[in-house]
Formats: structure tokens, C-alpha cells, sequence
């Protein structure tokens, strides 16, 4: 599972144990492993960062879940190294180039203001752009729960600046008809981070890609929805369980993930 830097960093911890329930779950952070001390950060760079996470981990190939950034970092990591992915999970997430739908204007303002703002207030600040309107008046302690758990790890500017300039310039629209995979693009109906209309670009892009659209849930749809983590995991499980694969010098790798 591969997720970005910002508030989305939260969704793994509610969906990472319930793939556990089935599946070896690596989860990175794209970008965290980065030198904090200058330089500049591509989707490109953080698809390598991912394979080599899965490489240490010893495993093969496995099912790819990006979540948010991540989403363009899993598209990136299946069109450079399709032998490693038995199947793709895009959630709420774009395309980039030509078929990127922007944020909501009070979104894209908001995300302009946000790296002035103190860690803890742009968490909160986030909530009204982050989650549905059904978790802000019924499920309030778990945005608390979310914001708890990234104040534990928060956000270091620099390498959300890596992310921003990364996002900004993905563009995988021109090649996802590449991809011959099993994918699932999941959805929340009310996100203003990432409209909704990037999902059924995605789904028309990507042959055979099955949409999973989220009502009353938004770019958090994690908390929005938790129902949402056990229909990705049923679509995992009807995919095969492995995909033997050699390299090309013709040795075994390990076993998937």
C-alpha cells in the first residue's frame, strides 16, 4: 500500500490491518525515505522507492494499493514494472496531464494556504475538504482518531514539497492503456481534493478497470467508509494467488506478497 505524506498518510492505519487479515502488507510513505536536506522529488523516483521496498521485503510481485499521491505513484511503479503487480488498487487519485480534473476552487485555495500553516491547524483545517458530510456530524472521533495519528508522524514540509511539486506534474494519461492488469478504482462521490470525475477518466483509461464508487464518502474515504477495505479485499482475493514470474536471467524470485 502506498500512500503520500499529507492527511491520506492516515487511511493506512485503518486499512493495513484489515489486508493483513489476508495478505503480507508492506505500507510506504512516498517520499519519506527521501534526503530531507534539498533536492527535488518525481513520481518516477518514488515508484524506484517503492520496488525497492518490495525488493527488501523479498517478495516477487504482489497487489499494489495506492491511496491519494500514492495512487500516482502505484500507477507509475505498474507501467515501469508490470511483471510486479498481480493487480492495481487506484483510490482517489488522478490521472494527471490532459485528463486531471482539478480540486474544488475552496479545496485548491486551501491547498495553496496549507504549507503556511502550523502542523496541527492544517490538520484540522484539511477536515472540511477530507471527509463526507455524514463523518463530520455522526463519526467526529474518527477525524479525531486520524488527526491523533498523524501528529505522531508529523509531515516534514520538505518532503511534502516533494510530493506537491510531484503531483503537479504526474501525467500517466497518454499510457495507461498500457496497463494489463486487474484494477479497481475506488472512489468517494464527495470528494473536493480529487473530484470524482478523475475516477471515471481512470476507469475509461485503463482496459477492463472496474469502478468502486463510494456514496457519502469523500478523499478520506477510508473513515468515510470502512466498508470500502473489505470490498477492496475482496476484489484482491478473486484475483490469482500468485504469478510466477522469472527474471531475466532466468532465477526464481521469492514469494509474492
Amino acid at each position: 500500500m502506498v500512500t503520500g505524506v499529507g492527511m491520506a498518510a492516515a487511511a493506512a492505519l485503518r486499512t493495513a490491518p484489515v489486508l493483513a487479515e489476508h495478505f503480507d502488507v508492506l505500507v510506504l510513505r512516498a517520499g519519506e525515505s527521501r534526503d530531507r536536506r534539498g533536492g527535488t522529488g518525481t513520481v518516477e523516483d518514488f515508484a524506484d522507492e517503492a520496488l525497492a521496498v518490495l525488493d527488501a521485503a523479498g517478495h516477487a510481485d504482489g497487489h499494489l494499493y495506492g491511496l491519494s499521491f500514492g495512487g500516482m505513484v502505484a500507477q507509475e511503479f505498474a507501467l515501469r514494472h508490470p511483471a510486479r503487480v498481480r493487480s492495481l488498487v487506484l483510490g482517489a487519485t488522478s490521472a494527471g496531464g490532459a485528463m486531471r480534473v482539478p480540486p474544488e476552487p475552496a479545496a485548491a485555495d486551501f491547498i495553496r494556504r496549507r504549507p503556511g500553516l502550523p502542523p496541527e491547524e492544517a490538520l484540522w483545517a484539511s477536515v472540511p475538504y477530507s471527509y463526507s458530510q455524514r463523518t463530520r456530524r455522526r463519526h467526529g472521533q474518527r477525524i479525531g482518531q486520524d488527526v491523533a495519528a498523524r501528529m505522531r508522524a508529523p509531515v516534514d514540509p520538505v518532503v511534502h514539497r516533494f510530493q506537491r511539486d510531484a503531483a503537479t506534474a504526474h501525467d500517466a494519461a497518454g499510457r495507461l492503456h498500457e496497463l494489463d492488469l486487474p484494477t479497481l478504482v475506488v472512489h468517494g462521490d464527495e470528494d473536493l481534493m480529487v473530484p470524482v470525475a478523475n475516477a471515471f477518466s481512470l476507469q475509461h483509461a485503463i482496459p477492463g478497470a472496474e469502478l468502486l464508487l463510494l456514496p457519502e464518502a469523500a478523499h478520506m474515504y477510508p473513515t468515510d467508509e470502512p466498508e470500502a477495505d473489505r470490498r477492496i479485499v475482496s476484489f484482491l482475493l478473486e484475483q490469482p494467488a500468485s504469478r510466477s514470474r522469472r527474471t531475466a536471467s532466468g532465477t526464481d524470485r521469492a514469494a509474492p506478497a
